[in-house]
Parts: structure tokens; C-alpha cells; sequence
């Protein structure tokens, strides 16, 4: 079992420059710069509730639209974490929490699997929340799922405010996510032997 869970990615495209500084074993504090305001607010309540110390920035082609730079912050942050859980040795590997926010009720469930799979379920009534489309909330899931190589479902059990209905999405990812990373055995927590 490694001692510390710290990564560093870095991604440079021709659409976005991401930079992503992880620490699994935090306390929460972030430092979250996408050029759009409400995904920053969304990562930094996610770190927060996760504890996970999170730096995230990105500078990206924000005239065309949000769909790349949203999309690459999931991305490098997915890639972050797999990295960083290394072996997986000792994890609680599986996570599932609850998050209310006002009228709005979210279920998260996450198994730090290796094998990447998301089914989102939170309808928007609106196309946009600042600026950030609603369709690239599922989006930024989906390939937070996929470049961090785990199982996630995410399902909006009632809510009304959009921001309320993301919101109480990723505290309860956050949330899910603390548990299922938490080192709470010995051993790989797999009957495989191998995550």
C-alpha cells in the first residue's frame, strides 16, 4: 500500500490546457479555475464534501463553446484518481450516498471497479445553468467515469431547481466517492485479487 495518494496530470490539446493536482488524503480545500462558473463551483463542492485537496485549472477554447473544456477537466480529474488509488490495495472499493439540497434529493452509487460504466439520470428543465450547458453535467459524469475507470450511477430521485438537482449530484458523488476510496481492509477487495 503506497502512503500517500497524490497525482499530478497534465493535458495539452489544441482545444484546453488542463492541469490537475490530486490528493486523495486531504482535507477538502480547492483551488478550481475552468473558465466557467459553474462547473468551478461544482468541483470545489465536490472536493469539499469528498475531502479530496484538489487544483484543477483550465484554459480552453471557451469562444467555440463549454463542451471541450468541461469535458477535458472530467477527464484529467477521472485520470487523477485512477492514478492516484494505484493498486487499489486496502480500498473500500464500493460507495453509495444520499445528498439533499433544499427540494432536490440525489443517489449516487460508485464501485472503483476498473471497468468504467455511467448511467445519469438527472433531468434538467433548463438548457443552461451560468455557463455551463446542462447536457455537459451528465457529459462531465460519463467521461469522469470512464477516464477514472470506475461505476457510477447517478439518479435525481426529485428536485425542481436545476442548480439544486446538480448540486445535490455531486455532493452525493463526493460523498460516495470518500467511502468508496477510504482504506478500510487489507488486501485488494476483489475475489479476482486484481482491481
Amino acid at each position: 500500500m503506497t502512503s500517500t495518494r497524490k497525482v499530478t496530470i497534465q493535458r495539452k490539446t489544441r482545444e484546453t490546457d488542463v492541469h490537475v493536482e490530486l490528493n486523495l488524503d486531504g482535507e477538502g480545500n480547492a483551488s478550481i479555475a475552468t473558465g466557467l462558473g459553474f462547473l468551478d463551483h461544482m468541483l470545489t463542492a465536490f472536493a469539499r464534501h469528498a475531502g479530496f485537496d484538489l487544483t484543477l485549472s483550465c484554459t480552453g477554447d471557451l469562444h467555440v463553446d463549454d463542451h471541450h473544456s468541461a469535458e477535458d477537466c472530467a477527464l484529467c480529474l477521472g485520470q487523477a484518481i485512477h492514478e492516484a488509488l494505484g493498486d487499489k490495495h486496502g480500498i473500500s472499493r464500493f460507495g453509495y450516498a444520499y445528498a439533499p439540497l433544499d427540494e432536490a434529493l440525489a443517489r449516487v452509487v460508485v464501485d472503483l471497479s476498473g471497468r468504467p460504466y455511467a448511467v445519469i439520470n438527472i433531468p434538467f428543465a433548463h438548457d443552461r445553468i451560468g455557463t455551463l450547458g446542462t447536457e455537459n453535467i451528465a457529459h462531465v459524469l460519463v467521461s469522469l467515469a470512464h477516464a477514472g475507470r470506475f461505476n457510477l450511477h447517478a439518479d435525481l430521485l426529485r428536485g425542481e431547481n436545476d442548480h439544486h438537482k446538480a448540486e445535490a449530484a455531486f455532493k452525493a458523488l463526493a460523498l460516495a466517492m470518500k467511502q468508496a476510496v477510504a482504506r478500510t481492509q487489507d488486501g485488494i477487495p476483489s475475489t479476482k485479487g486484481v482491481i
